[in-house]
């Protein structure tokens, strides 16, 4: 799934995270030039092998599209499982039209991470993106994607992920899309 039409976007975040497991943090991303940007602050608690926290997706450049989310993961192990549940939204529901992100939307995954040799590590990921409304007006809009992760600690300069993900045509892109990110902590 993409909100930059398969173009190039620039995105950075910026975290605080307390040593009794609480975190705050913000991301944002630029999208199509029509649609401008979106802003994201979420804020949660994670401890051992647990994270529980919610997130408010933000577009300013558009009417009636934020929503928010709730969410939680455990790790057993190299494995994690996540759940991200939909309870507000601003996008307006209409009988005649599927739409996505809406109050009762469902994000479950499943991912399992290894370390490999020199600092390198491999995650692979599933997830499956259960939008509430979906079928509505005969339109699937609910969608499987997995995405493979190498990263590289990089020293000082922090972690490089190199990402290729792939989703459903559902998705309204099933191309593969390959990415880079690049991560520091102070």
């Amino acid at each position: 799934a993409t909100l930059s039409n398969q173009e190039a976007a620039v995105s950075g975040g910026l975290d605080y995270s307390s040593e009794t497991g609480g975190y705050v943090g913000t991301w944002m991303s630029t999208m199509t030039s029509a649609n401008g940007e979106e802003v994201d602050f979420y804020a949660g608690y994670a401890k051992d092998d647990y994270d529980l926290g919610v997130i408010y997706y933000y577009y300013p450049d558009q009417t009636d599209a934020d929503y928010a989310e709730i969410y939680g993961s455990y790790t057993m192990g190299a494995v994690t499982a996540s759940v991200a549940y939909t309870p507000w939204s601003q996008v307006d529901e209409t009988a005649a039209v599927n739409d996505p992100f809406v109050k009762g939307d469902i994000y479950y995954s499943l991912a399992a991470s290894t370390e490999l040799s020199d600092g390198w590590g491999l995650t692979g990921t599933v997830g499956y993106m259960d939008f509430e409304e979906d079928g509505v007006a005969g339109e699937d809009t609910s969608y499987a994607h997995m995405q493979l992760d190498l990263t590289k600690t990089a020293g000082d300069f922090g972690d490089v992920t190199f990402s290729l993900s792939k989703a459903d045509e559902e998705s309204g892109d099933d191309d593969p899309a390959f990415f880079v990110s690049l991560s520091k902590s102070f």
